[in-house]
């Protein structure tokens, strides 16, 4: 099977919503073509998750975890399409790793579009300074400038997060692959967290 690179699977997975490890197959087992690859998915049915995103999920439910003795506690609300899958065990086990996800790791967003562009731009600016002081010209500046910008989503938003049960995927990974199991769109819509002694704001809402 062909080698296929990180941006291969990046972009079959945009395409299809497919799984991170079913892209990567798929393209492997297509020697690399794209078109062939997405062909692929779709015969096994897993090129799904796309073409729910855009459907209305308005049920759903509003899942707690608590941590470290009471210490850390977490509301987090995830939407669905119908209340029956609200009530199956897969959803519910879904929201549950979520709200696990947002205590262990202390996201500020749920996505990167909800990052105040002001925020954006303070990152900029310190990265920048930080790789300008280095000597390196311009172009190669702004490159290192980018991938720290990268870094910092996959830090600060929960959806770009490593997932703590599997870092290999994505928690916006994790998400796909369970609207293409399930057959219905899912949106997390907001968290709160709650750390015992802290004074910053606790929340993350989507727009």
């Amino acid at each position: 099977m062909s080698e296929v690179s990180a941006a291969q699977v990046r972009e079959l997975r945009e395409r299809t919503g497919a799984g991170m490890l079913d892209c990567k197959k798929a393209l492997a087992e297509a020697g690399g073509d794209m078109e062939k690859a997405i062909q692929l998915l779709r015969e096994k049915g897993l090129a799904t998750a796309q073409k729910k995103a855009g459907r209305i999920a308005s049920q759903g439910m509003v899942g707690s975890y608590i941590h470290a003795g009471g210490k850390i506690g977490v509301l987090i609300e995830v939407n669905c399409e119908t209340d029956f899958v609200a009530r199956t065990s897969e959803f519910q086990e879904l929201v549950r790793d979520l709200a696990m996800q947002v205590a262990a790791a202390n996201p500020r967003w749920v996505r990167r579009e909800e990052v105040p562009a002001a925020v954006i731009e303070s990152e900029r600016n310190i990265y920048r300074a930080q790789a300008a002081s280095s000597g390196k010209p311009p172009q190669v500046v702004e490159k290192i400038v980018e991938g720290k910008l990268e870094k910092f989503f996959a830090d600060t938003c929960l959806l770009e997060q490593p997932f703590i049960k599997d870092p290999d995927r994505t928690v916006g990974q994790l998400v796909t692959e369970a609207i293409s199991r399930i057959g219905e769109n899912i949106v997390v819509r907001r968290f709160a967290r709650f750390q015992l002694g802290e004074l910053s704001e606790p929340s993350s809402a989507a727009a």
